[in-house]
């Protein structure tokens, strides 16, 4: 949902943008040393640590100014974060509610996959160069271990990049192994505080969304989104998900968006600060069904940028790396 290397580019602007290939396998690396700084059996303070630290890398523009509070009238909030709970936009938490009720309107008991198996996904990503509207369509397809035991293959505009087992009792986020998908709660408040903290539990008793701050606000934000790309979910966990988005301070409404297959629907952003900007969620602006996602990158040089849509076209549980559905 978010360019992780993109901000932290600008978060380190004297760095040496990373080119092709290593930009590639330092995002993906970036995504799992999240997880799995605090997915061991045996996590102490020191791996909390990492996983806040890698967190706070990427989300680290989103805090660098004063973030503001998009209502559904237009207008700007402010105040010190963690004193109340902020106003999230109404125009927002209609279409994603519309969305959880949606989706629960067509969900089905899923095929729970095994641990030795692999998820598949086919997806078609639209990419547009902003100047000059070239258009170029790529076919990306993924094989992902479901224990993260095997090696994965995933491809990103046709490049097919590779991904190495999780060393002993580590993971991914999202969790692909079904028994911990099933371990995240299903109420929507408990749901951002269990991947705040990384507790499948849900986090303190306690926990409130009055307690994000403007860190833990985007965090949230992108790791529902990470979530919601993820095909095969049990039953009533994509709803909660949407629901709990909704709950989130500073989402916002992008109307008239256009999705990869040329339909115009409503897009779903983060009022945060950065490059995540132009990345969204994109819904039906009727009936609320998902359609797709919108992203932006920047080439290797800094001088070209892109507009990408994209949605799943096929996905399904497969026994080997290369086997489709």
């Amino acid at each position: 949902m978010n360019d992780e290397l993109e901000l932290l580019r600008e978060w380190d602007a004297d760095a040496a943008p990373l080119a092709g290939p290593a930009r590639d396998r330092a995002r993906h690396q970036l995504l799992n040393a999240m997880a799995h700084a605090d997915r061991r059996s045996d996590p102490g303070p020191g791996r909390r640590h990492a996983l806040r630290f890698a967190v706070a890398a990427v989300v680290a523009t989103a805090v660098t100014g004063t973030a503001v509070l998009v209502g559904s009238d237009g207008s700007g909030e402010g105040g010190a974060p963690g004193t109340s709970t902020p106003r999230v936009e109404n125009a927002a938490a209609t279409v994603l509610n519309g969305a959880a009720a949606w989706e629960r309107g067509q969900e089905k008991e899923p095929v729970a996959p095994r641990d030795d198996q692999f998820i598949y996904s086919k997806r078609i990503i639209e990419e547009t160069e902003q100047r000059t509207g070239k258009v170029k369509t790529y076919t990306d397809e993924m094989w992902e271990s479901v224990d993260v035991s095997k090696p994965s293959l995933s491809m990103e505009l046709g490049r097919e990049m590779w991904e190495e087992p999780a060393e002993k009792g580590g993971g991914v986020w999202p969790p692909r192994k079904w028994s911990e998908l099933k371990k995240l709660p299903q109420d929507p408040e408990k749901l951002i505080s269990a991947i705040i903290s990384m507790d499948p539990g849900g986090g303190p008793d306690d926990w409130s969304i009055s307690d994000l701050d403007q860190l833990n606000r985007y965090e949230a934000y992108w790791l529902l989104g990470e979530l919601l790309k993820n095909p095969l979910l049990p039953r009533g966990l994509r709803p909660a998900a949407y629901e709990a988005l909704a709950l989130v301070p500073g989402v916002k409404t992008i109307p008239g968006v256009k999705d990869s297959a040329g339909r115009t629907g409503v897009g779903i952003a983060h009022t945060g600060r950065g490059s995540h900007e132009g990345q969204y969620l994109i819904f039906d602006p009727e009936s609320y069904a998902f359609l797709g996602f919108r992203d932006e990158r920047t080439s290797a040089s800094g001088k070209t940028k892109y507009t990408q849509l994209s949605h799943v076209v096929d996905w399904g549980i497969v026994d080997r790396v290369r086997q489709r559905p």
